[in-house]
């Protein structure tokens, strides 16, 4: 490790990389301590005390939702806007091909569309949560449209800015941008959560026990994140640069056991929001039926083992749903036999992707009941300590533990091919 370390401080071009980086979080971090003063500062606190859905989306923002900064959404709208256009390729030939087979090009025009679809849903993200606020009295009802407008345009600006910073960031190979400001906003909050467990009248050890299950689910994540199966794939002959290859060549395919990484979470997370948000809006509906149905709904999410099965439900169902996008074994399947390949036993052809199908459905199953489990797993520490300080997402925990595996690869990366120029 220290050897690791000093090679990175030795290299002069890859400690000015990771010095601009730290530059940008800094940057990140500054910008999230900006406030727009149009807000009642305690009743904001006090509102993001009280919700737990609010209180999650805050720790994924660094908290620039609580401070009502100028990031207050963070990169939440453009992630939004990946994962429509991801959700586009499965109903868009035309979107599935600029993607898949429309080599650089059509990946640079995919990006530029999902960095346009943000600013609308940036505006509709800072509106709702704008809405929100002043019908919890959080916004006092003086303010006028015009401050309104030039709040909205000035959270939208700051969610652009974290892209443009996220996408200088990814420029540079150390990790991904828009995950590595996810992660340092995570991060930012941690020491805070610690003091006040630490100061918190609980015993001794529920906090050991408290730690050390926070250590044993990051061994987990970090398993579960690196773990796949490897399916044995042969080649009878093999074409590369121009040049055919006779003889029996052997190598696999790599099926990961959580192929879907933090999507799931984070469409459940989505799809447990509304209905809540929703019926705060139309409790104080004049309509007494509208009124009652929308208390009922509300209180129902509010009930916490009611709120955790739904949260663990569709977390599941989620990671087969997006597994399904991003890997498609009929796809697969054709691509191994216009190169010559197969599985050993296996016809090639449709038996091939029934068998890939059928292998990854079960490892899926596994990692979606992780996945699930890690998600509801605040609640259930907080339904047994009676404690909610130190609760911790699943999302975080697996944002944190992917975004720091991924910036160590992409290191060692740098690494290995500089000691290769130099030999």
């Amino acid at each position: 490790m220290l050897k690791k370390v000093k090679q990175i401080l030795g290299d002069r071009e890859l400690r000015g990389k990771i010095l601009f980086v730290t530059a940008m979080l800094l940057v990140f971090r500054l910008m999230a301590h900006i406030p727009i003063p149009i807000v009642d500062s305690a009743k904001l606190d006090a509102l993001f005390r009280s919700n737990q859905l609010l209180g999650m989306m805050n720790v994924l923002t660094g908290s620039g939702m609580e401070n009502f900064s100028l990031v207050m959404l963070g990169v939440g709208p453009y992630i939004t806007a990946s994962i429509i256009m991801q959700l586009f390729t499965m109903i868009s030939p035309k979107i599935k091909e600029m993607y898949h087979e429309s080599g650089e090009e059509g990946r640079r025009k995919f990006n530029q569309i999902t960095r346009l679809m943000t600013v609308p849903l940036a505006l509709l993200s800072g509106f709702g949560m704008i809405t929100l606020l002043r019908s919890k009295a959080v916004i006092d009802a003086s303010v006028g449209n015009f401050d309104i407008a030039v709040t909205l345009i000035l959270i939208t600006a700051g969610t652009v800015l974290l892209v443009w910073l996220g996408e200088l960031i990814t420029e540079k190979s150390i990790g991904n941008g828009i995950s590595l400001i996810i992660f340092a906003g995570i991060v930012s909050g941690l020491p805070m959560s610690a003091q006040q467990t630490l100061n918190s009248a609980i015993p001794l050890p529920t906090v050991v026990g408290l730690a050390s299950m926070a250590v044993i689910v990051v061994m987990g994540v970090v398993f579960i994140t690196e773990a796949q199966r490897n399916i044995p794939i042969s080649y009878a002959k093999r074409t590369s640069g121009g040049r055919t290859t006779q003889g029996n060549i052997s190598t696999f395919l790599p099926l990961r056991v959580n192929s879907a990484g933090m999507i799931p979470i984070i469409f459940a997370m989505s799809i447990m929001l509304f209905p809540g948000i929703i019926a705060s809006f139309l409790v104080g509906n004049s309509n007494p039926d509208i009124a009652s149905a929308a208390a009922y709904v509300s209180n129902l999410f509010s009930n916490q083992t009611f709120y955790s099965s739904m949260y663990f439900v569709m977390v599941f169902l989620f990671t087969y749903f997006y597994t399904s996008i991003v890997f498609d074994p009929q796809n697969v399947a054709e691509n191994l036999q216009k190169h010559g390949g197969f599985v050993p036993g296996i016809r090639p052809g449709r038996n091939t992707a029934e068998y890939l199908e059928k292998v990854l459905s079960r490892i899926t199953f596994v990692g979606a009941i992780f996945l699930a489990s890690v998600a509801v797993l605040p609640q259930l520490v907080e339904a047994v300590t009676y404690n909610s300080t130190f609760s911790v997402g699943g999302a975080s925990v697996l944002i944190v533990v992917g975004v720091v595996l991924d910036t160590i690869r992409q290191i060692d990366s740098q690494l290995t091919m500089r000691d290769y120029e130099q030999l």
